[in-house]
């Protein structure tokens, strides 16, 4: 436990330490401010929130890779893990301390976009479950991304390749149920395939809580998600420390 703190403190302060924190967290109200806005905030004359949250997906695509592509590969660069895997910790201590850090960061960007909450409540009368379900959405959707991120990051030296590689798998999982997506596989793959593969994509269970709906499938399925890809974050990392 002790391990995991010392992590998690090191790589927060870190964040905070550079620009590189007050950066992503200006981009990232910005852009998702524009977005809303663009998209007809105040011409839907409804008190919701809908429009903002339907941009995360996309949004959080670009953002959360770019924001975990220094996680692992910034260290093997440096050299650095050799000095990190030097303390008493374990791989999985390192491993979640460096997530829960870099996963505070996004829940504190969606955190500093309560403002706009605050206008919705002063527009009208809006309904506050789907306004809940809908950060509780984003905060699972952020740590979902931020998990296939890190573990590209751990994959490579390098930062621009672990962003790329981040950034299409996890629109791969977004797009997995999108009728593009399925209409290319179509014929081309087992009807049982298809329906694995629809099963795993993050757009329609996004949707579904964000319209309200908080079902236990849908925390378990982002859950055991996340899980999966921070397991295979400490096998790769386990292969290096090895070595």
């Amino acid at each position: 436990m002790n391990g995991f703190k010392s992590v998690f403190k090191r790589e927060l302060k870190s964040y905070f330490s550079t620009p590189l924190a007050y950066v992503f967290l200006v981009i990232f109200l910005v852009l998702s401010t524009f977005l809303t806005f663009k998209a007809g905030f105040f011409d839907s004359r409804h008190a919701s929130m809908q429009l903002f949250f339907s941009n995360l997906p996309e949004l959080f695509i670009f953002l959360v890779p770019a924001i975990a592509m220094r996680l692992w590969a910034e260290e093997r660069k440096s050299n650095s893990i050799e000095l990190l895997f030097s303390l008493p910790i374990t791989t999985i201590q390192a491993v979640l301390g460096k997530f829960v850090a870099a996963w505070a960061m996004l829940i504190l960007a969606l955190a500093l976009t309560f403002p706009m909450v605050w206008t919705v409540a002063y527009l009208g009368n809006p309904d506050w479950g789907p306004i809940w379900t809908g950060y509780a959405a984003s905060i699972l959707l952020a740590g979902a991304y931020l998990a296939i991120s890190s573990f590209f990051s751990a994959l490579t030296r390098n930062q621009v390749i672990a962003f790329v590689l981040a950034v299409v798998f996890c629109m791969v999982f977004l797009y997995a149920s999108s009728p593009t997506a399925l209409d290319f596989l179509t014929g081309r793959m087992p009807v049982g395939v298809m329906e694995a593969i629809e099963s795993l994509s993050f757009q329609s269970r996004f949707e579904s809580m964000q319209r309200g709906v908080l079902e236990v499938r849908d925390l378990a399925f982002f859950l055991l998600l996340g899980g999966g890809w921070l397991w295979a974050n400490v096998v790769i990392l386990e292969e290096r420390r090895g070595q």
